[in-house]
């Protein structure tokens, strides 16, 4: 599992080696870290020796990585650049950089788009402007300087920790940001370079040690890795047979939304449960039916299940009557749900963790207004999408449900705190019909899960999953799935456009491959 950390989880685990005196050593890690990814960028494009990089330095201890990471390369024989972002430098770090023969420009006494210029003719450019200790943005010159930078588009960027603009804490970004391709980041990764929109400007992260990872706390952030999802998915036995493998009860569908029943009937049949009970109008149950013969038609009471899927397509009173009736039947017998789309406005004041709400942005937005979780502050979707990380945290610690927030990182929220992040998919996924896939997904998974869920020496026991936080993590098991399913729907595309029966098709696929991870990982 990859772990994620606060910028004050990093410096508080650094602190007993800077009160021992060790503050030099870990700079000197960290640097060489940054110089060895800048030698291994340039390798893909020329040979080292003459190759250009350009370090942006702010003043603080980041812009002290950066300098001496470029005397480490200007001694392998660079040709190296600082700009200077303030009147004052890391002395140390710019006395070293000096010393290796490096140039040294500066920013309060140049012109930005000139030396916007400079940089962009470089093969490397080192953004070491601001640290994990910053608040708010870029302003004034330095501002100037990488909006300008940015626009010339540089042949590759790397960042000294996060890139400057992006809150190490939340993701939130603070424009202008001078994207990276990739970000070395030190001690522990950032919580802020797994959660959108911080991660979409990180680039490929590569975390480098710097000897304090024994003294960190508990993560901010949590991402299962291809292993972890493997290890978690349910797996049916010799023994088993279709009312072991879970029954899932649908609510899903109306007149006007068939399609969002039948897909997300199929993609719970073809994610490994063992029935599906669909509860719906005729026209759309004919749909379900054609698509997914396997599943069964109960237009009344449904037969005995062992999950909820409500609310993909549920529009208008005979289906939203059908939902509110799901809902009290799963509250008395203690069934998880999965909350999806048009059910999420039909909640009860308070649910149960076992419950996963799976909204988009502008769905989070309306349902946080509902509860008044702002105060008297309405939440819009543009809030939601530049500050995705504490809004799910709060739903979840609003509604007590876990919170699924759908996005190019998906994240979940479980009502403790505890956070995953999730970002195997492919902007073509964002395609009508994609969310009831998942639906589908996570709820088949759900169905399968729940003995698992309370077994002390399983596979989630064996994560370090606290009980009350496994729910969580089957969602994010769901989000990997369907993520490496759109993934390998795409490449049948040669990376091009696809649908959610696309996504769907692949769903079997990526669950093999998975099966066959956990497999090699047992032998």
């Amino acid at each position: 599992m990859i772990s994620a950390f606060t910028g004050q989880q990093i410096r508080n685990a650094e602190q007993p080696l800077l009160d021992s005196g060790e503050g030099a050593v870990l700079m000197q890690r960290a640097a060489y870290g940054l110089a060895q990814e800048v030698v291994r960028e340039v390798r893909k494009r020329r040979k080292l020796t003459g190759a250009s990089v350009t370090v942006l330095a702010g003043k603080g201890n980041n812009g002290g990585d950066g300098l001496f990471a470029a005397s480490m390369l200007a001694r392998r024989g660079m040709r190296t650049t600082a700009v200077l972002a303030a009147d004052a430098a890391h002395p140390e770090g710019l006395a070293a950089f000096e010393a290796a023969g490096g140039r040294v420009l500066h920013l309060e006494s140049g012109d930005p788009e000139e030396l916007a210029v400079v940089a962009a003719g470089s093969d490397v450019v080192i953004d070491a402007l601001l640290g994990t200790g910053a608040r708010g943005g870029l302003r004034g010159a330095a501002a100037e300087l990488v909006a300008c930078l940015q626009e010339l588009g540089p042949a590759c960027v790397v960042a000294c920790d996060v890139p400057s603009g992006v809150d190490a804490n939340s993701g939130e970004v603070h424009w202008p940001v001078l994207e990276a391709d990739v970000t070395v980041t030190f001690g522990g990764i950032k919580a802020g370079l797994l959660a959108d929109p911080g991660e979409g400007c990180a680039g490929r992260v590569v975390l480098v040690d710097i000897g304090i990872e024994h003294l960190l706390a508990a993560p901010e952030l949590r991402r299962l890795t291809a292993k972890d999802a493997a290890l978690l998915l349910p797996r049916p036995t010799r023994r088993s047979q279709k009312y072991s493998r879970g029954l899932l009860g649908v609510v899903a569908g109306s007149e006007r939304y068939v399609g969002a029943a039948e897909l997300c009937v199929h993609a719970a049949a073809v994610s490994g449960v063992g029935m599906v009970r669909y509860q719906g109008p005729e026209a759309a149950a004919r749909q379900v039916l054609a698509r997914t013969p396997e599943s069964l038609w109960e237009s009344d009471e449904p037969g005995r299940v062992q999950a909820w899927l409500i609310g993909p397509g549920v529009d208008g009173n005979e289906q939203q009557d059908r939902a509110r009736k799901a809902f009290r039947s799963a509250l008395d017998a203690g069934l998880p749900v999965v909350v999806d789309a048009g059910a999420l406005s039909l909640l009860p004041e308070r649910c149960p963790a076992n419950w996963i709400l799976t909204p988009h942005a502008g769905e989070l937005a309306t349902l946080l207004g509902s509860l008044h979780a702002a105060g008297e502050v309405a939440v819009t979707r543009e809030d939601v999408e530049s500050r995705p990380l504490h809004f799910v945290r709060l739903a979840a610690q609003q509604t007590g449900a876990t919170v699924l927030l759908k996005g190019a990182s998906t994240l979940v929220a479980s009502p403790s705190g505890v956070v995953f992040s999730q970002s195997e998919g492919t902007p073509w996924m964002a395609t009508a019909g994609s969310g009831d896939v998942l639906a589908g997904v996570l709820g088949s998974l759900m169905a399968q899960s729940a003995e698992a869920l309370t077994d002390d020496d399983g596979a989630y026991a064996a994560l370090g999953l606290a009980v009350e936080d496994r729910w969580a993590a089957v969602a994010a098991v769901a989000a990997t799935v369907h993520g490496r399913a759109g993934t390998a729907a795409s490449r049948v595309f040669d990376g091009g456009p696809l649908t959610a029966s696309a996504i769907m098709g692949a769903v079997p696929h990526v669950l093999g491959s998975l099966s066959a991870e956990c497999d090699s990982r047992k032998r």
